[in-house]
């Protein structure tokens, strides 16, 4: 039974709910309020302990520009840029071509492979932090890019494999019937009927795998040792340590890291909602 619309709740309910989203709203963005206010105080403010109070001066430029003059923000910027796109792509075109096989074909061992992609996504990652590091180590991948991708498109690919599988095997079959009875090859059913229909999940998996390795800490200072590759969340790290009273370059800093998830969402969104449409008024 679906819960009764709001509007038709009596008025102390919604004013109850109303209360609770406020207040739950609330204690979200005091954190974040305090951060973006503290990335605009001047380091005197700072060292005199006004962290919660009103800004008594905006050095809005002068600090976010010390982010990037002043630090190695911006060689951290570059690193996790250069290991987070490969990675979406490569666990959105790996996760798309096992999700179609597994949802469309049967063969020996399918349902075997399709457990081994699940139960992976219930292996804590870290029961997995030595055996992994040294795995990097002996073949030579232990502090470059190829190690953070190599793992981040094995490790996603699991729960993106079960994503797209699942979203795969709701088309109709009649669309894959229309193609095979028009002579469509898989991989033309592929290109010209799944895809298209899949956009949305698409744009929706991209944003997830994007803010998971955007945002991954764990393995950023497992599989990394040198600034030369260390992405922004190890160089933020970096930077608490050494920059330890200077918390308004510190709070510019985790502000700007934030910044391209939120990005991304933005910009997928509109893909999403465009995906939605074609998907709709396609007869």
């Amino acid at each position: 039974m679906y819960p009764r619309p709001l509007a038709e709740d009596a008025p102390i309910r919604r004013f109850a709910y109303a209360s609770m989203v406020v207040l739950i709203l609330s204690l979200w963005l005091v954190p974040l309020m305090a951060v973006m206010a503290t990335s605009l105080r001047s380091f005197e403010e700072v060292m005199a302990g006004n962290y919660w109070g009103w800004p008594k001066s905006f050095n809005f430029i002068e600090n976010y520009t010390a982010v990037f003059t002043q630090t190695a923000m911006a060689r951290y910027f570059l690193n996790s840029l250069i290991v987070t796109l490969p990675s979406v792509v490569g666990v959105l075109v790996l996760s798309t071509l096992t999700g179609y096989v597994l949802s469309r074909y049967r063969f020996r061992g399918a349902n075997l492979m399709f457990a081994l992609f699940v139960g992976g996504n219930f292996l804590p990652a870290q029961i997995m932090m030595i055996p992994v590091r040294d795995l990097m180590v002996s073949i030579g991948l232990y502090d470059t890019y190829y190690a953070l991708i190599v793992f981040h498109v094995a490790f996603q690919t699991g729960f993106a494999t079960l994503f797209m599988r699942n979203f795969i095997a709701a088309l109709p079959d009649e669309l894959f019937q229309a193609a095979r009875a028009e002579g469509a090859s898989p991989w033309q059913t592929l290109w010209h009927v799944v895809l298209p229909l899949i956009r949305p999940a698409l744009a929706a998996l991209a944003i997830l795998t994007f803010t998971f390795v955007w945002n991954d800490f764990f393995w950023a200072i497992v599989l990394t040792q040198s600034d030369a590759v260390k992405p922004v969340t190890a160089g933020l790290n970096n930077l608490r340590g050494e920059w330890v009273s200077a918390w308004n370059l510190v709070a510019a800093a985790t502000i700007l890291v934030a910044i391209p998830p939120v990005v991304m969402f933005f910009l997928m969104q509109r893909h999403f909602i465009a995906g939605l449409t074609v998907g709709a008024v396609k007869g």
